[in-house]
């Protein structure tokens, strides 16, 4: 059935094309939902922040767990893999790891730090700058080196 309904999903080497979008998505949108919050001292959208940050960093976490599952069976050069595919990790780690400091600052200051304040949107922006960087790495594999390709490492062909 998979075949019918996802015939994508069966050419997946690993999940973690799967998982990779929703951090991205959520930590942009934390990062400007805070900073409409504090620019119209919006409660509410400061606690919807809180939510979206949140979910961004689990889904950050997903994704560097599904990414070292997935390290091994990347089929790229060695020169590739220490230009781009360790650099991406690296980043992706980081981003990971200030998403998660981040939240838990958000969490202990509910919905968004008073004391700080100003410190924790330059986190979230440096947190930005960082995921910009990994991701840009990230996608260079996919699409200049074919990191997502299929088993053989050759690029996956539609077939009606």
């Amino acid at each position: 059935m998979s075949g019918w309904l996802l015939p994508g999903f069966q050419h997946l080497q690993n999940p973690h094309p799967l998982v990779v979008h929703f951090p991205i998505a959520f930590l942009y949108g934390a990062a400007l939902l805070y900073f409409l919050a504090w620019m119209g001292r919006s409660e509410t959208a400061s606690w919807t922040a809180l939510w979206v940050l949140g979910l961004g960093a689990l889904g950050a976490g997903a994704a560097v767990a599904t990414g070292y599952y997935a390290n091994d069976g990347v089929m790229v050069a060695e020169s590739v893999r220490a230009a781009l595919l360790d650099r991406h990790r690296h980043w992706m780690v980081a981003t990971s790891i200030a998403a998660g400091g981040l939240t838990a600052w958000a969490l202990l200051a509910r919905p968004m730090p008073a004391r700080g304040r100003l410190v924790f949107l330059a986190g979230l922006l440096a947190m930005l700058a960082i995921l910009t960087t990994g991701a840009d790495f990230g996608g260079r594999l996919v699409y200049d080196y074919n990191a997502g390709g299929d088993a053989c490492g050759q690029p996956i062909e539609f077939t009606r």
